[in-house]
């Protein structure tokens, strides 16, 4: 399956800044139902022109007992649809939240835009996209008998900025093909309003996209509407605010942080330390640029639950190959651990005896030595802002110490001096004026040539 997007904006290729993929060279990542493939067929300073193919196998989607003929045999492999969307999410993931470090005034620019879908279910297609600024041309795909087909090949040019565009498709997408290949949850609620933030809830159509788009179970479709409700009558930048901080747990934010800290270094491969259930391992195998990741764990009980979890007995065998389960200390050198971009050790320091913090640190940033290491704990001088954890209580009974800002960095600052590491500190979560943030990240990158300390 096929979608273009082509823009006239001068520069024109200023396109490739936003989605973070170079013109000149061909791109592929692997999803859970194939091959995405991202190039240019034109990139130039009048017209430039992004493709976006996903090679569908369509064995690995319907692998597994009870399949019948009529299931390999169908459209899947061709039609615009969930598929597809989750590969658009997951290649343009920067585009598509709005950021650009090289362009912002750009990606906050609405921009001439024109988007290509050959093959797509056309019958909602100007009810749903024309509200939003859209034009549509639709040319049905004719039948064998000279009818034309529920299909036709469209093309929806407009103005608006790429970050809107992009929203638009990964909701109506799905909508317009009325079915998704994978199991609709709770998520997906959370993922229809953040997606849908800023034009879903004045859509003339709203109660029909929420219905199709969660593909008609009453309770999830009673919640979006009801939580898109509550929001109708603020002021646009409440509205912002009720759709994105307060129903984006703390967990969350923690994973989306620590994905976009790998993506702006560029970390293919990625160790997750003390991966614990696999919430880590689930956010970074629904993204194809990491093509090897690694989740270890001290102990055996964590990683079965974390291949249940994952099902990974029902892992295609491209999706497998790139996850590896290992129990191991991170207290004891393993050389296993060597060779990959990035590490992660997220909410694990403070889970450590103060006295084995110096074997860990010999383990990461000696023995495995990545370019890159993320560091997530908590910020003990937040907590008194939960109203339900009393005074003096570490957030989690496990946790054997929790650092205020300045031990966290001095404890960071120490091990980057002694390791050949520079680092940064980042906050996440809301940020309190005296207190800070919730989650303190520190983000270690290697030294070119650097020396280490005995």
């Amino acid at each position: 399956m096929l979608l273009t997007l082509t823009t006239t904006h001068r520069p024109a290729t200023d396109l490739s800044h936003l989605l973070h993929k170079h013109p000149d060279r061909a791109q592929s990542f692997t999803t859970s139902s194939g091959t995405a493939h991202v190039f240019y067929p034109r990139a130039d300073e009048e017209e430039c022109t992004v493709a976006l193919v996903l090679e569908v196998d369509p064995v690995a989607l319907v692998r597994g007992p009870g399949s019948t003929l009529t299931q390999y045999v169908n459209d899947r492999p061709y039609v615009a649809g969930s598929l597809l969307t989750v590969a658009l999410g997951s290649v343009f993931r920067t585009a598509l939240n709005g950021r650009s470090k090289s362009r912002p005034e750009v990606a906050a620019t609405p921009l001439p835009l024109t988007v290509r879908v050959p093959v797509l279910p056309h019958r909602l297609v100007e009810r749903l996209f024309t509200p939003l600024g859209w034009t549509a041309h639709i040319t049905p795909l004719p039948l064998g008998d000279g009818d034309d087909s529920r299909y036709a090949d469209v093309t929806l040019t407009g103005t608006l900025t790429l970050s809107e565009a992009l929203k638009h498709l990964y909701v109506l997408l799905p909508v317009l093909d009325g079915d998704k290949h994978y199991w609709v949850s709770e998520d997906e609620v959370d993922k229809l309003l953040r997606a849908g933030e800023g034009w879903l809830g004045t859509h003339p159509d709203r109660e029909l996209i929420t219905t199709r788009y969660l593909m008609r179970r009453r309770p999830l479709v009673q919640s979006a509407l009801s939580r898109l409700a509550d929001v109708e009558e603020v002021e646009p930048e409440e509205l912002d605010n009720a759709l994105v901080e307060p129903k984006i747990s703390l967990a969350v934010q923690r994973r989306e942080a620590i994905l976009d800290q790998l993506e702006q270094v560029g970390a293919r491969s990625v160790l997750d330390l003390g991966c614990g259930g696999g919430a880590l391992l689930r956010a970074l195998l629904e993204h194809p640029e990491f093509t090897r990741i690694q989740g270890v764990d001290v102990s055996s009980s964590a990683l079965a639950t974390a291949e249940r979890r994952l099902h990974v007995d029902r892992m295609s065998d491209r999706q497998r190959a790139r996850l590896t389960l290992r129990q191991s200390s991170l207290t004891y050198a393993d050389p296993e651990l060597k060779g990959y971009d990035a590490a992660v050790l997220m909410e694990v320091v403070e889970h450590l005896d103060p006295d084995r913090l110096p074997a860990l640190e010999h383990s990461v940033f000696v023995v495995a030595r990545p370019r890159t290491v993320l560091v997530t704990t908590p910020n003990v001088e937040y907590n008194a802002l939960f109203e339900t954890l009393p005074e003096g209580r570490h957030r989690h009974s496990d946790h054997r110490f929790e650092w205020t800002r300045a031990e966290f960095e001095d404890w960071t600052d120490g091990v980057a001096r002694r390791r050949g590491y520079t680092v940064r500190h980042l906050p996440i979560g809301p940020v309190d004026a005296e207190r800070g943030a919730p989650t303190q990240l520190a983000a270690f990158t290697l030294v070119e040539h650097s020396s280490v300390e005995d």
